[in-house]
């Protein structure tokens, strides 16, 4: 390891356990990148038998500075954050940097000292900053991680009026939209209908939720306010749903957006996108992450699907980093 350069700090690494759930979910709330995916109240809608969790706490003196989630797999050579999440690594408050490169030699020292071989961290996308800063991210690139993946994320900052760089397709189908009497968005926890949605669109695309719907029942009861389901009608019959994570007061997450393709011609897709963004400019959050873009038919992970970054661009969406910080011990 490159020479310390931090002596003033002296970390000390505690491992995890139920009595510290306050105390580390506290942080998180207060802190200036964590999410919901960080909270132990989120990680808990798991079964108990699915992971092993080992998570961390990182202490300057008595004062907690970060919280790193996440677990050990191949009989612990390698350390994954998250795991059973979207986003883990390390979260800290609004801190400088000479304490982010501490709290990253500290944790570098405990997993080298662990006899763990290889690191995967993924933080969220710098969006979901209170503050934007990226220096863990640095701090962890200067001690020489790498990259697995890149996923691009289509992200809309809802400051703007981006109805105004709408193209004439688009204006189109939004007036089609306004126009069908037939045609209804609303906001309700009709997880019955949507669910059956969800899985005939994932399987289109070679792929099952992530979430059962008793998962889904169960993160609603663990969180409440966390998640919002817009449904879609068409005379009455459900046609598509968009499922909002809302995991932090920054940004509200496009976790699963569905639809019935036969209703293709009604564009359930746009009008729901309408009413989330609305909404979500409404409750005062400064990004609408619309998820990421990759094709789930190549074999390359990182291959983008087009035809839906196209979808999201429509919708002035730009593309964001979603990214996996790698590093051999």
């Amino acid at each position: 390891m490159n020479t310390m350069i931090t002596p003033k700090y002296n970390i000390r690494i505690e491992k995890y356990d139920a009595a510290k759930q306050s105390e580390w979910d506290n942080f998180v709330a207060e802190s200036n990148n964590g999410t919901m995916f960080h909270l132990q109240s989120f990680l808990q809608y798991h079964p108990a038998e699915r992971f092993e969790f080992s998570n961390y706490m990182f202490y300057d003196g008595t004062e907690l500075v970060a919280v790193l989630p996440g677990g050990y797999k191949e009989n612990g050579r390698v350390y994954w954050s998250p795991v059973g999440a979207s986003y883990g690594s390390l979260v800290t408050g609004d801190i400088h940097f000479d304490l982010s490169l501490a709290v990253v030699d500290a944790m570098l020292e405990m997993f080298r000292s662990n006899g763990t071989e290889e690191l995967f961290l993924i933080p969220p996308p710098f969006i979901y900053n209170t503050k934007y800063s990226q220096n863990i991210e640095y701090a962890m690139l200067y001690r020489k991680f790498d990259f697995e993946y890149h996923y691009i994320s289509h992200s809309l900052e809802l400051a703007e009026d981006n109805t105004q760089y709408y193209n004439r397709a688009t204006k189109f189908k939004f007036n089609k939209i306004h126009k069908n009497k037939d045609l209804l968005v609303e906001i309700n926890n009709d997880y019955e209908n949507f669910y059956p949605i969800l899985v005939k669109n994932k399987l289109k695309h070679n792929a099952t939720p992530t979430h059962s719907l008793e998962e889904l029942y169960r993160l609603d009861a663990l969180l409440p306010n966390r998640l919002q389901l817009f449904m879609c009608y068409y005379k009455d019959e459900p046609i598509g749903g968009h499922l909002l994570f809302l995991p932090n007061a920054n940004v509200s997450l496009c976790f699963y957006n569905a639809m019935y393709y036969e209703y293709d011609k009604q564009f359930p897709a746009y009008a729901l996108a309408e009413k989330v963004i609305e909404w979500s400019k409404a409750h005062n959050y400064r990004w609408f992450d619309f998820g990421v873009s990759q094709d789930t038919t190549s074999d390359d992970p990182m291959a983008p699907s087009i035809s839906l970054i196209q979808f999201k661009e429509s919708l002035h969406t730009r593309g964001i980093f979603r990214s996996t910080y790698h590093l051999s011990l």
